[in-house]
């Protein structure tokens, strides 16, 4: 092949435009490439003026700037690459790279232009501008979301600071409040207490069955009223952090006849606490005063939920690994729905109907077990009884 076969091959399959003009503006050769950016067959090109393909203002300046380069021979154009716009067939227009170049060729001059069309890169560079834009935008809403969101933050922060201070303020109240309460209440009714006894034994001589029975009544309403007390005592006492487990070894057996005896005394008509032990040793090490609490606690509500003519049935049992302590009643049950709730603050079954008490005493009594490291189960069906296991591992 030769050179200039090779110079034309590489012409028409070059992929940017290339395009030679004379030094009158006109147009001599153009490749496939460049026939393909701007839309016109090359015979539609030859001869014809190269600012056909340029839009406003380069179509009425070109012929200008070659004049004046002719002129001057100053290159203000050729030997230097820049961006211009191109003016397709169809009149739409589109960026291009131009570098023109001076060449002589058989004793005349020829200037040759080399086109890289540019509009992919310029659609990506709007592209990014939008995006760019876009983002910004999205950055500033976000950011003024943000700053919304800090401003609510720090309303709700202070706004939850004033409550805390108001919530410990009346915590404190509310804990001098129950503490005066308890002790201030206890001296009238230890003196209404005894008070009753007194009327009770003076007024036996005559035999009144109707003075024997409000002044039961009485008692009976100073008991209710005292362990109301002492559960909002206690709960108060817990709430403060006040009470902790004093752990000390202690005869479990001991502890327990001493319980179901005094126990009995409040038992109903015919009702039976009946005690047993199992285990070939009866020392323990908890805190026997918090246990104590418990047991009678569990006692006083098998006794309150079950009717007269029935055992209550009061067991311990210490063996290798585990101490269990359980009391089991035959009274009314705890409903299937309200088990869940069993331990919650303030929580009755919906089956206690009219017999007294607070609410506070399993929960009291679970959270004294946890304080001893313990667990408490139950097991109840309605009208079929309740019974409820102490379980502490051994060390």
């Amino acid at each position: 092949m030769d050179q200039q076969a090779l110079l034309k091959a590489i012409i028409d399959n070059a992929i940017d435009g290339i395009i030679t003009i004379d030094t009158e503006g006109k147009v001599e050769s153009m490749n496939p490439s460049a026939c393909a950016l701007f839309g016109y067959e090359t015979c539609q090109v030859i001869g014809q003026n190269i600012s056909m393909l340029m839009p406003e203002p380069y179509h009425s300046q070109h012929d200008g700037y070659l004049k004046r380069y002719q002129e001057t021979n100053e290159a203000h154009i050729i030997g230097v690459g820049r961006e211009v716009s191109g003016l397709r067939k169809d009149r739409s227009s589109f960026p291009f790279r131009l570098a023109v170049s001076r060449v002589q060729y058989e004793g005349r001059v020829v200037f040759t232009g080399f086109i890289h069309d540019l509009s992919r890169e310029k659609n990506a560079e709007e592209q990014l501008i939008k995006y760019t834009a876009r983002l910004e935008l999205l950055v500033e809403e976000r950011t003024e979301t943000l700053q919304s969101l800090i401003a609510q933050l720090q309303k709700a922060k202070a706004e939850v600071s004033l409550s805390l201070v108001k919530e410990k303020e009346l915590n404190q109240l509310k804990s001098r409040f129950v503490s005066m309460a308890s002790h201030e209440f206890r001296t009238p009714l230890s003196s209404i207490q005894l008070s009753a006894s007194l009327i009770e034994k003076y007024a036996q001589e005559y035999q009144n069955p109707n003075v024997s029975k409000h002044v039961g009544k009485i008692k009976l309403g100073v008991s209710n009223l005292t362990n109301i007390l002492n559960d909002f005592l206690s709960l108060e006492r817990l709430e403060a952090g006040k009470i902790e487990s004093l752990e000390q070894a202690f005869d479990l057996v001991t502890l327990a006849e001493e319980i179901t005896e005094e126990m009995q005394l409040f038992a109903k008509q015919n009702q039976n606490i009946i005690y047993q032990h199992t285990g070939k040793t009866s020392t323990i090490i908890l805190d026997s005063n918090l246990l104590k609490n418990c047991i009678i606690n569990l006692i006083s509500n098998a006794i309150k939920y079950s009717g007269e003519n029935t055992f209550i049935e009061f067991n311990t049992e210490i063996n290798q690994s585990q101490c269990l302590i359980t009391i089991t009643d035959n009274g009314i049950g705890i409903p299937i729905d309200d088990q869940k709730h069993l331990f919650e603050p303030f929580f009755r079954a919906n089956n206690t109907g009219s017999i007294p008490g607070t609410g506070l005493g399993l929960n009291i009594v679970n959270r004294y077990i946890n304080l001893m490291n313990g667990e408490i189960e139950f097991e109840s069906s309605q009208n079929k009884g309740t019974k409820f296991t102490l379980i502490f591992t051994l060390v």
